[in-house]
């Protein structure tokens, strides 16, 4: 199951993240860190819901990078990856050490369509 096939849990966390919302701003705006805040938690909720809670930062962005990108293609290439919003601020090596954490791990592996370069994105476990 892709993470795009969880929606009614991404309902389910809006909705109560939406009932936060409403609680906390009783007559005042609420402010943008407690904006940020509700987003972080809800985050975070759904990562361990989903088991990514194991993966460290960069590696979560590169997994997420992957997944958005591969909605166009089966198949995500390094250049697209390396070059997506999500981890264009993380040094080559730190990004290639992730990339290979992750198929070492399983969330991604390399496509047999090519020699390198290549990866298939792969459910959470």
């Amino acid at each position: 199951m892709r993470l795009s096939e969880h929606s009614d849990f991404s309902s389910s966390h809006t909705a109560a993240l939406s009932q936060r919302v409403t609680w906390e701003t009783t007559g005042n705006e609420m402010t943008e860190i407690l904006k940020l805040t509700e987003l972080r938690k809800l985050m975070q909720s759904m990562e361990r819901t989903l088991g990514l809670e194991q993966l460290s930062p960069v590696e979560r962005d590169i997994y997420y990078a992957a997944e958005e990108l591969s909605k166009a293609d089966q198949e995500v290439r390094t250049f697209g990856l390396i070059e997506h919003t999500l981890v264009q601020s993380v040094s080559r090596p730190t990004f290639f050490r992730a990339l290979k954490s992750l198929v070492q791990k399983g969330y991604l592996s390399q496509s047999g369509s090519a020699n390198r370069g290549r990866y298939v994105v792969h459910a959470p476990k």
